[in-house]
């Protein structure tokens, strides 16, 4: 499983589900749906972009989930958690949050897949940002992603 709040969904997160497709026969991209966090798109939202953007892709199952990503594995039969990192910063918390996860189920095994160095510095947050001041974000996002930016009211979506 590839768990994430893809809030949005960048061409990076894309990029390592399809990468995992290449180890695994079969992926669970699961959205995080966490009322603490406040996300400019409701999850039921970012699962529907995620769905229609692997449309063609009968070996991905996305679903949102609302609790401890480790129960979600242990109720669907996951030994594996692929985690995107990007830095030295990122595999520190991801690090830690692996070793609690392992506490809670220890089958549990967490792939660390590094990110393409094209999307490097590629952030779900700076998309936002951009889009909100204008910036054009189409080569950062997939076109469906694009076009769920244009529904909210405060984004200034721009594209070449």
């Amino acid at each position: 499983m590839f768990p994430g709040s893809f809030d949005p969904p960048t061409l990076g997160h894309i990029n390592i589900i399809e990468r995992s497709l290449k180890l695994y026969d079969r992926l669970y991209v699961v959205v995080a749906d966490n009322i603490a966090k406040h996300c400019l798109f409701t999850a039921d939202e970012r699962v529907a972009v995620l769905r229609d953007i692997f449309a063609s892709s009968h070996n991905i199952e996305v679903v949102a989930y609302d609790g401890l990503m480790v129960n979600f594995a242990r109720e669907h039969g996951i030994g594996v958690m692929i985690r995107g990192v990007r830095a030295v910063g990122d595999f520190g918390y991801e690090f830690e949050l692996a070793m609690t996860n392992k506490q809670m189920m220890q089958d549990l095994e967490v792939l660390f897949m590094p990110t393409d160095p094209n999307y490097f510095m590629l952030r779900s947050s700076q998309i936002k940002e951009m889009a909100a001041f204008g910036a054009d974000v189409s080569r950062l996002v997939p076109r469906q992603v694009v076009e769920l930016l244009k529904t909210k009211g405060d984004m200034k979506i721009k594209e070449n």
